[in-house]
C-alpha cells in the first residue's frame, strides 16, 4: 500500500527543505479503495491469534492519503453503521482504536474520505451526517467527446487497436440507436469483453464492429423481444 518515494529527484509536492527523520520512508501518498465487502470489524484493529500480529483498519493504512468506499449502501452492514464510524475522526481529524484489555490509544485521522455510491444519498445517511460531507459531486453521463476520450485512454493504457470507425460506430449507431446514455464505465467494459472475445477466437487485440456487436448484446440486458431495453445495463457511471 505504500510505494517509497524518491527523494533525490526534484518534486515541488515534496516539502522536506529541513529534512525528516530517517527511521520512516518517504512514500507516495496511499490511496485505499474498499467496496461491498466492508464490514464493520475492518475500521478496528483486528488481532490475528495464529500470526499474533494486530492488523491496522482501513483508515490508517489509508493515513496521509485518500480512503475510497466505493458501492456505499451495497455492503454487508448498515449504512448507519458505516457513517456513524466517522463522525467523531471527521469532526476531531482524530480516531480512537482500541487493542482490547481495556487498551485505548488516539491517532491522526488525516484521510481524504471519500463515498461512492449510485443510490440516493438521502436515502443513505441523515441530514446531519450529509452536513459533515462537505462536498458532494453528481457525476452525470457523458458527452460524445468525453466518452471519445476516455475510449481512447483505455485503449492506449491497454495497448488495443481499435480504430475511430469502432468508435464512431459506437457512439452514433449502437448507443444512440438502443437511446443508451453514454456512462464512464461503458468504455472499459465494452473494450473489454470485446477484446476477451477476440482473445477466445485466437485474434489479436483489436477490435472490429462485429467484436463490439458481440460485447454490446452480452453487456446490455434484453427486456423485450428482439431488442434491448435502453437504459437496463448494470453500472457505476452514474454516481
Amino acid at each position: 500500500l505504500h510505494r517509497p518515494q524518491d527523494t533525490s529527484l526534484p518534486n515541488p509536492n515534496i516539502m522536506l527543505e529541513t529534512g525528516f527523520d530517517p527511521r520512516f520512508v518517504v512514500c507516495q501518498r496511499p490511496v485505499i479503495v474498499s467496496g461491498g465487502e466492508l464490514t464493520a470489524d475492518m475500521l478496528e484493529i483486528r488481532y490475528d491469534a495464529d500470526t499474533r500480529h494486530f492488523q491496522a483498519p482501513l483508515q490508517l493504512k489509508a493515513n496521509n492519503g485518500i480512503f475510497i468506499i466505493d458501492d456505499m449502501g451495497r455492503q454487508r452492514v448498515a449504512p448507519e453503521t458505516v457513517f456513524n464510524r466517522w463522525i467523531v475522526p471527521l469532526e476531531e481529524k482524530k480516531d480512537y482504536l482500541s487493542l482490547g484489555a481495556g487498551q485505548h490509544f488516539c491517532v491522526p485521522f488525516d484521510v481524504a474520505l471519500v463515498f461512492s455510491t449510485n443510490l440516493n444519498p438521502v436515502d443513505l445517511a441523515d441530514e446531519a451526517f450529509l452536513r459533515r460531507i462537505g462536498y458532494k459531486i453528481e457525476f452525470h453521463y457523458l458527452r460524445a467527446e468525453d466518452y471519445r476520450r476516455i475510449w481512447r485512454q483505455y485503449c492506449a493504457a491497454e495497448a488495443i487497436d481499435c480504430n475511430d470507425d469502432v468508435l464512431d460506430y459506437v457512439i452514433e449507431d449502437l448507443h444512440e440507436r438502443h437511446g443508451t446514455p453514454m456512462a464512464a464505465c461503458h468504455p472499459r467494459d465494452l473494450l473489454s469483453m470485446a477484446v476477451d472475445h477476440a482473445a477466445y477466437l485466437g485474434l489479436p487485440r483489436t477490435v472490429t464492429r462485429e467484436h463490439m456487436d458481440w460485447a454490446w448484446k452480452n453487456y446490455f440486458v434484453s427486456l423485450r423481444p428482439g431488442g434491448h431495453a435502453p437504459h437496463a445495463t448494470v453500472n457505476d457511471g452514474g454516481r
